[in-house]
């Protein structure tokens, strides 16, 4: 990876093929997670294309490839599509190639404070447990920064 070009994005969220795959299935903290990304058109989910395979492998293996298909093309109408190079990896790639700021994870890996502090060499995004950024993901708080005048509310169904 080269150096960033652009800052963070806060309203851009990438969410790991575990959450994304655990939203469908099993609802809980990913669900709470992208419930609020969904309830906010402002509010971007960012994914390449490995990202979505490995979502669909994963829902694949645990439920049918039917689901599987149907859950990506969803998401694949959702998200705002970046590229990333070969053998990166999906989300990593995704939130920095998508500058997005949020990249929710199950990964204790991914969350650990020595992993933060390299990953602030490439990259300035926070990792977090869905349920973690439901508790501080405030849009509110967010619309100044992205919008203008009052903040309007969740503007749409998240699971329209």
């Amino acid at each position: 990876m080269t150096e960033p070009t652009a800052e963070p994005n806060v309203a851009r969220v990438v969410a790991d093929a575990d959450v994304l795959a655990a939203d469908l299935l099993a609802g809980g903290p990913a669900r709470d997670a992208l419930d609020l990304v969904r309830s906010h058109s402002w509010v971007e989910l960012v994914a390449s294309d490995e990202l979505l395979d490995d979502c669909e492998a994963v829902v694949a293996t645990l439920s049918t490839s039917s689901l599987a298909a149907r859950h990506r093309e969803k998401l694949d109408a959702l998200r705002v599509r970046v590229e990333q190079p070969p053998d990166d990896h999906p989300a990593l790639a995704s939130a920095y190639h998508g500058t997005a700021a949020h990249l929710l994870s199950f990964d204790p890996k991914l969350r650990r404070a020595k992993a933060g502090a390299a990953l602030r060499k490439r990259l300035d995004v926070s990792v977090k447990h869905p349920r973690g950024f439901v508790a501080l993901f405030d849009p509110e708080r967010l619309w100044p920064e992205v919008g203008e005048g009052e903040y309007p509310g969740p503007d749409q169904d998240p699971r329209g």
